[in-house]
């Protein structure tokens, strides 16, 4: 297999590839500097990332892959606990941190290697094949122990490049952003992404809407977020029209790993005249579904094939196959944007196994090999997906009804009262499940009633789609990805 990021040989070598902060290495740096900890590391089967926001866990995970050698990123803000669980399962050799991180007890049985990012080495050759492993992501663990997903070279090449053709991802493009490095989103997408292009990252390591604002000022063309940045923008725009100004030039702006709500991409249009693109993936799967990328056309009434749609996740990217299925498994024959399914998918952007875990890894899979994602979706007849939660936790099943959560949550956030909303069901002897809006009010001193917001679902989705309990909170627990924590409410 040819190599996953011809542009370390093949871009200008003064071509800036990644700047954190005040901190970069140009195209002739990074190559180098990856060579070198590449040479050191060859051989070693799978080696840990102290996975920080910083230029040293780029160029350890380019590292690794160019070495042909698995890397396992960890989250900082893991406890012993997970940390020993992921360690001991994956059996990694090494661990590769920035010189003077200071690293947890869980680490110590480790041989530590410091990533050298101004040292001076050339890439190995030959590149191993394209089912060899790439990375060891740990899923989250909400039902257990996290599962280490292994995700193959393949993977990750076909899901950049289908990425790169829905949305015209060419090496002229610096993306912007300020997500974590251990998730497939700030990673693969946000680090390998532009790597794989020839392209540019700026990353803020911490988000800020000022952060986004100065970069796309000084030339940057994409920012990657999730919704709680997103809604973070949305907040501050009323007060911040150079803000709104600095979106208005960026050529595309992307969502991704939760739900955007439907009010936060309308303020974000009316302040920018940007529609924010959704994707969906996961971490077993990298991308999936995303809204296609066209050149803004200046005549009003051409519509550009495959715009955005507030509230979908677009359309199957090329080489995904993608089907809903009823609870028993029966393929839905056509759709109708409303019968709710399970998302399965095939494609060569799937994860090979769930590591030491066979019994894990074949129910994942449908007999004639679809992954079950535990998605659950309705399907418009043009083939744009909008996802309505997840099946643990967000299919309601009331009244002889389905329900999916997200689309209750998203009729909730319109209510100007609400900052923020979370759906859950809990058991209720009539109805099979009732529906529990939990809610962050607007003005803590005056939430909406109950009532109130009742018939404000009602009136925009249907009369059994109504939360029948109402339950206010000071904040909805969050990971670090922003998505809410479910079980924790439940709970």
């Amino acid at each position: 297999m040819s190599s996953l990021f011809p542009a370390l040989t093949g871009a200008p070598a003064k071509r800036v590839a990644l700047r954190f902060g005040d901190r970069s290495l140009t195209y002739g740096e990074l190559g180098a500097a990856a060579g070198a900890l590449a040479a050191r590391i060859g051989g070693a089967g799978r080696v840990a990332v102290w996975a920080t926001p910083a230029l040293e866990t780029a160029v350890a995970v380019l590292a690794a892959l160019e070495a042909g050698v698995a890397a396992v990123p960890l989250n900082p803000k893991s406890g012993e606990k997970e940390l020993g669980h992921i360690l001991s399962d994956c059996a990694a050799s090494v661990v590769l941190a920035a010189p003077g991180d200071e690293l947890p007890d869980a680490l110590g049985g480790l041989e530590r290697v410091d990533v050298d990012v101004r040292a001076v080495g050339l890439l190995p050759d030959p590149q191993p094949s394209e089912e060899d492993p790439a990375l060891v992501v740990y899923t989250s663990g909400t039902t257990g122990p996290p599962k280490g997903a292994v995700i193959p070279r393949r993977a990750i090449a076909a899901t950049l490049d289908a990425l790169a053709d829905a949305w015209q991802w060419t090496g002229d493009d610096v993306l912007v952003h300020g997500l974590p490095l251990f998730h497939v989103h700030g990673l693969v997408l946000g680090i390998l992404g532009p790597l794989r292009r020839g392209g540019s990252v700026r990353h803020l390591g911490r988000f800020s809407t000022q952060g986004v604002a100065h970069e796309l000022n000084r030339g940057a063309t994409m920012v990657f977020g999730v919704p709680t940045m997103y809604h973070r923008i949305a907040q501050a725009l009323p007060e911040d029209p150079e803000l709104a100004k600095a979106l208005g030039t960026a050529r595309l702006l992307v969502s991704g790993s939760a739900a955007l709500p439907v009010h936060d991409h309308e303020r974000i249009t009316a302040a920018t005249g940007q529609r924010v693109i959704e994707r969906y993936g996961m971490t077993e799967t990298l991308m999936l579904c995303s809204s296609r990328w066209t050149p803004p056309d200046p005549r009003p009434s051409v519509r550009a094939d495959g715009e955005p749609r507030a509230g979908t996740v677009g359309v199957p990217l090329p080489g995904v196959e993608l089907r809903l299925v009823e609870e028993d498994g029966t393929p839905i024959a056509s759709y109708d944007g409303e019968t709710v399914g399970e998302i399965q998918v095939r494609g060569p952007n799937l994860f090979t196994e769930y590591l030491n875990r066979p019994d894990a890894t074949a129910a994942a899979f449908t007999a004639d090999g679809w992954f079950r994602t535990g998605d659950m979706a309705v399907r418009e007849p043009d083939g744009y997906v909008r996802i309505v939660g997840r099946k643990a936790t967000d299919l309601i099943k009331s009244g002889g009804y389905k329900i999916g959560a997200g689309e209750i949550e998203n009729a909730l956030l319109e209510h100007p009262g609400v900052r923020e909303a979370a759906v859950t069901g809990e058991p209720d002897a009539d109805l099979g499940e009732r529906i529990v809006a939990w809610i962050v009010p607007a003005d803590p001193q005056a939430p909406p009633g109950a009532e109130e917001l009742a018939d404000h679902v009602a009136a925009r989705l249907a009369p059994h789609k109504r939360p029948r309990t109402v339950r206010y909170l000071d904040a909805l627990p969050r990971n670090d990805m922003g998505k809410i924590m479910k079980r924790a409410l439940a709970s």
